[in-house]
């Protein structure tokens, strides 16, 4: 081992750890590696680092730009909504009990996530899954992870089912073997599906418990069943009060949600806040504590337009779940940032996030994607979120905008002839959907600015960053070194006849392991240079491997942050993490055997 290895192999552990811990964002961790790299390029003398002109090459793969067109053409896509019509036209199956709504459902679900990216696949599928789940009396919590592994089943049938699928495509490429084929995956990834399919529909029932979703949650619970305006009075005791001393704090049953001075929200901490004269209280809280309320001297409830008292209480207001949509602009600030309840007329109760209920304290918090919001507003207020790409309801499908049915059919036409003139071999992919983008643009079918928006640009910066320490794994011969100690553990371990497979399957299941705590775009780019150097160490085809790595990277089911539809379900079920592990582990193992019989069949070790 040199000591470029070393070091190289030091910056990918310390990257991976952090992608594990996160306590940075995934792009800013990947922007910090890729910085170090750039820095290492710099030692003067003859060392085996890669340039900065090299690493720098990295923004011109073919690779990540295709990533950025197909998030492109999904939106157009979803934006027609065509999407939401295909996955509606689901709940209108009536009579067929549980099982068999979780076929129909997964079927349809699998279907459009081979050619959509499954992620707006999972998020618009969200409320017809509980919508289905209603309908066969069964809890949401039998529903949504079955939404969530079926659009990663459809992923893994097609080249453009899933970025990982593209970016492993332009991997090969760049190594000087073939891309992989629109539907050459899918001899695989078809049969998995399949025998997914089935073992979700008779397990999950079995396997999944009855999770309470968090309205229920707060609601049985007895948390913040109502909502009340108070105003501090001129004479009240309350006024230079702080919130504990006038009797308001945590213990007393109610939770003192937002403070409204001079027209505005008080932006001070409600901790250290002192109340003054004309203060309006926003309060929830149980009907005890609202009874409370009414005894406290000089503390009244808000009178308005001749109304003794101004109430949203639940038999008034309406409780709804949304969740953080995947690029929305509320990701990163809090609710106190965003003057939330002023913006949409609605007053958040509680927050659900990766599987624990925040119901105190959260009006500070960045909000993230994948977070569950409890709100309570009137009618109008919560139907306006029907027309948001912010926050997505649960309990009812979203509203598209209005597009010309013109615009309809060239978003369809344009994503069908990408497919069908890269199945045919006519145009590479990265040219296609390039030139698909473009002509959307050009012809008014959506806004260049929509279309950027459209762009994930954080999971861009990971893919660039990575694919930089696959650059140094390479150029360094890291991803040489470890093809070889694996290669040299497999002759001690299995007779030789029997190495091949064995290396095939050690590849497979170091990816699914790795892909079930980092990023599955991550996983593949630094594991397909140990992979095709493994392959050409042992005089091996490269493609079993390469195909392998591809469907382990996305075949992640065992945890809710393997895969980012995971995580979106994962709030929105209630879900703990075992849920998960009990149902997704075998799962996991169903995907390895198959993966392990079929692949050397299909695409033979040896060349």
């Amino acid at each position: 081992m040199t000591w470029e290895i070393a070091i190289v192999l030091l910056l990918v552990a310390g990257t991976l750890v952090q992608f594990i811990r996160e306590r940075w964002p995934t792009d800013l961790t990947g922007l910090a590696a890729f910085s170090a790299l750039l820095l290492l390029s710099q030692i003067p003398g003859d060392n085996s680092f890669p340039t900065a002109g090299q690493l720098f090459r990295v923004f011109a793969n073919a690779a990540p730009l295709t990533v950025a067109a197909m998030f492109v053409l999904t939106y157009a896509l979803e934006r027609t909504g065509a999407i939401s019509k295909a996955l509606v036209a689901v709940e209108k199956m009536g009579g067929l009990g549980t099982r068999g709504l979780l076929l129909v459902m997964m079927l349809g679900t699998a279907a459009v996530s081979a050619f959509i990216n499954n992620t707006p696949v999972v998020v618009v599928g969200l409320p017809v899954a509980m919508h289905l789940a209603k309908r066969a009396g069964a809890s949401a919590s039998i529903f949504l992870i079955p939404l969530s592994y079926a659009a990663v089943f459809g992923g893994c049938c097609t080249l453009i089912g899933t970025s990982t699928n593209i970016l492993a495509s332009g991997l090969l490429s760049e190594n000087g073997h073939p891309p992989l084929g629109m539907f050459e995956i899918g001899a695989v990834g078809l049969p998995a599906a399949l025998i997914g399919i089935a073992y979700v529909v008779w397990f999950a029932p079995k396997l999944l418990p009855s999770r309470r979703t968090l309205t229920q949650d707060l609601e049985e619970g007895g948390i913040s069943e109502y909502v009340i305006e108070a105003v501090v009075s001129e004479t009240s005791p309350a006024a230079g009060q702080t919130l504990q001393e006038a009797g308001l704090g945590p213990h007393s049953g109610m939770r003192v949600i937002e403070v409204m001075r001079g027209g505005g929200a008080s932006y001070e901490s409600l901790g250290t806040l002192r109340l003054r004269a004309g203060d309006r209280l926003v309060i929830a809280g149980a009907p005890s504590a609202v009874a409370a309320i009414l005894t406290m001297q000089g503390v009244d409830l808000h009178a308005q337009r001749g109304r003794a008292a101004e109430m949203i209480a639940t038999h008034e207001g309406h409780l709804a779940e949304a969740i953080v949509s995947p690029l929305s602009e509320f990701s990163g600030r809090s609710l106190r940032d965003l003057n939330f309840r002023q913006r949409l007329g609605l007053v958040v109760l509680a927050i659900h996030r990766r599987g624990i209920n925040l119901s105190r304290g959260f009006e500070n918090v960045p909000l993230q994607p994948g977070d569950t919001l409890l709100v309570l507003g009137v009618e109008s207020a919560i139907d306006q979120l029907r027309r948001s790409s912010d926050l997505l309801l649960l309990d009812r499908p979203r509203v598209t905008t209005n597009t010309r049915r013109t615009d309809t059919a060239l978003v369809l036409g344009a994503l069908g002839a990408v497919i069908v003139t890269a199945s045919m071999g006519w145009i590479p992919i990265e040219v296609g959907s390039l030139v698909a983008c473009a002509l959307l643009m050009v012809t008014g079918a959506i806004k260049p600015r929509q279309a950027y928006r459209s762009i994930d640009w954080s999971l861009m910066f990971l893919i660039f960053s990575t694919l930089g320490l696959g650059m140094a794994m390479e150029s360094t011969g890291a991803a040489k070194w470890i093809a070889e100690n694996l290669a040299s553990a497999a002759t001690v371990l299995v007779t030789e006849p029997w190495k091949p497979l064995a290396l095939l399957a050690t590849v497979y299941l170091i990816t699914m392991i790795a892909t079930e705590m980092l990023s599955n775009n991550a996983t593949v780019v630094l594991m397909m240079p140990i992979a095709l150097g493994l392959a050409m160490h042992l005089g091996l085809d490269s493609r079993p491997f390469a195909i392998a790595i591809t469907v382990a990277s996305s075949a992640a089911f065992a945890t809710p942050i393997g895969y980012q539809t995971n995580t979106y379900v994962y709030s929105a079920g209630g879900y703990r993490f075992t849920d998960f592990l009990r149902l997704g582990a075998p799962l996991n193992l169903l995907y390895f055997a198959t993966a392990m019989l079929i692949i050397p069949i299909i695409w033979p070790l040896h060349q």
